[in-house]
């Protein structure tokens, strides 16, 4: 193998599917990168068997060739690089390459591309194209929604079912849940339901910030595994197996009372509270009731530390149905209202022991239900 690339160009690559490299395996050569050429291209890939991620840069392919190399070692000396090019060589039969750039050489030693694990190649269930743009919003808004252990291994997914012209995003931990669906520009062929693991989809939301076109999401026959293709990016990961709770019984029909508030203002007095609810449990208590005589009604949101302190902050809200009083968890009500676009928000409830639902006024497409805090009042 000999080729020349751009360090910058290298650089990315590297910064790319370094976030599928192994940190602790019992496999050594998933904690290397691959290194081959591919159709005039030079190809970057890394795994965890869990996630897998390739990309592809431009070169200058001298002799055609794969290596694989330590991960952490060849991204740290090709950042403290100069912008110049880089020339890659690896001579037949060794497993040595050899890194020139401007005026520094350096030789690493790898392990045989041949015993890099495969990356399957997912392309035989059908495939949808997603603006990206909207599905890096969709998937901001649910994937802190999903479960970080795994005492229930399909809470740690993000369930996406595409239904005609829908494509539903769903996450729940047992405390809250979040749904948001997207129109897709053409209609699926057959329903489908999968579940992707959050962690994959956190990923594609980091790769998704300069992306243009389409994204194209596949799944196998088997509905195993899932691929997101972008412009010189795949990422491709093991899909959830199990099935996700009926999460359409948890999100109530109706409400008793309902605030509608500033989002922004909602967030910032929120905050404010958990300053103090940090030693009170995490909670945030909030009651509302309308207004007199054509006043505007209000929301307080309020916090206490038994001996240590309290607050209370007070927010213009239209109000309608019964006064209301319930509890949440500081840091669930900030997740949410701190992905959701200005505007105003809606927070619904029936009572005190029933769940708070949160909606935006300007997006009828994205619905938040979180548990209340059961407190003394």
């Amino acid at each position: 193998m000999n080729v020349t690339c751009l360090q910058e160009n290298l650089a990315r690559g590297l910064g790319i599917v370094g976030r599928a490299v192994a940190v602790r395996s019992t496999l050594p050569i998933t904690s290397n990168v691959l290194i081959a050429t591919d159709h005039g291209r030079i190809k970057l890939a890394a795994t965890n068997l869990d996630i897998a991620l390739s990309c592809w840069i431009g070169g200058q392919i001298e002799e055609e060739g794969a290596i694989t190399v330590p991960a952490r070692l060849l991204a740290d000396f090709v950042n403290s690089l100069p912008t110049e090019k880089i020339q890659l060589s690896l001579s037949p039969r060794s497993r040595q390459v050899k890194l020139v750039c401007a005026r520094n050489e350096a030789t690493i030693g790898g392990l045989d591309a041949d015993d890099f694990p495969p990356i399957p190649a997912v392309d035989d269930g059908g495939t949808l194209e997603i603006d990206p743009k909207m599905l890096r919003e969709a998937i901001s808004q649910v994937v802190f929604s999903a479960a970080t252990d795994d005492s229930r291994p399909v809470l740690t997914g993000i369930d996406l079912v595409v239904e005609g012209d829908q494509l539903t995003f769903a996450a729940a931990d047992g405390f809250r849940l979040a749904v948001r669906h997207l129109q897709l520009q053409k209609k699926a062929a057959e329903r489908q339901e999968v579940i992707v693991p959050a962690k994959a989809l956190a990923e594609l939301s980091r790769l998704l910030q300069d992306q243009e076109d389409p994204v194209r999401m596949t799944f196998n026959a088997n509905k195993t595994q899932v691929l997101f293709a972008l412009k010189d990016v795949e990422l491709v990961a093991q899909l959830i197996q199990g099935t996700f709770p009926d999460y359409s019984r948890l999100i109530p029909k109706e409400w008793g009372s309902r605030a509608v508030v500033e989002v922004r203002d909602f967030l910032q007095e929120t905050k404010i509270a958990s300053i103090f609810a940090r030693d009170g449990s995490g909670i945030v208590r909030i009651t509302f009731q309308g207004g007199d005589d054509g006043t505007p009604g209000r929301m307080t949101i309020a916090a206490r530390a038994e001996e240590i302190g309290d607050n209370s902050g007070e927010l213009d809200a239209q109000v309608e149905g019964e006064p209301a009083k319930i509890a949440f968890n500081g840091r669930y009500l900030q997740d949410v209202l701190a992905v959701l676009d200005g505007g105003r928000v809606a927070l619904e409830t029936t009572g005190p022991s029933q769940p708070g639902v949160i909606r935006p006024l300007d997006n009828d497409t994205y619905v938040h239900v979180v548990m209340p805090m059961f407190v003394q009042w």
